[in-house]
């Protein structure tokens, strides 16, 4: 990879290609581990990571090799937060979706989801916990970092349920 970090758009074209590989098996889970590693290590390469991996077809994050779990770690606080984040939109749009009666759009945010609570699960324990409060504290008495990140978004009490419900569901496996 370039010296330079990918913009957010750079970062979801590469993840997209790299994810194929590893598909296709024409790279290891090792060699996809130390990419995974590189694009995240900046905001906008970790944000492309995770709108591919999450959001799309590829199944890496149905059953995350030991190796890429290893560099998620590595990624600290910033894959913790996003992963959050992604948890708290996720949970949100499938309400939004269910609303809308659509269905597909409705499963694939329920998809993002249940990827986002699996990774948080395996992610380090006292990092999830912390960030996890913080959103909590947002979502059920509207105090905190997160209250702009909600507000932003425009979710309703409803929605705000669901993320919390969402939460706790990352404790209870």
């Amino acid at each position: 990879m370039a010296s330079s970090a990918p913009t957010f758009q750079q970062a979801m074209e590469i993840t997209a290609t790299w994810l194929q590989q590893w598909e296709n098996e024409e790279i290891s889970d090792e060699v996809l581990a130390d990419r995974v590693g590189e694009i995240i290590a900046s905001r906008d390469g970790a944000r492309g990571f995770f709108v591919v991996s999450l959001a799309g077809d590829s199944a890496l994050m149905d059953r995350l090799p030991d190796p890429v779990v290893g560099q998620l770690r590595a990624g600290g606080a910033g894959v913790v937060d996003l992963t959050v984040r992604n948890l708290a939109m996720s949970s949100a749009m499938a309400l939004h979706h269910r609303r809308q009666g659509d269905a597909a759009q409705q499963a694939g945010s329920e998809r993002v989801t249940a990827r986002c609570t699996e990774l948080l699960r395996q992610l380090e324990p006292a990092d999830v916990k912390e960030r996890l409060e913080q959103l909590l504290e947002a979502a059920l008495d509207n105090r905190g970092d997160d209250v702009s990140f909600l507000e932003r978004w425009g979710y309703d009490a409803e929605q705000r349920h669901a993320i919390s419900t969402s939460v706790y569901d990352v404790a209870d496996p």
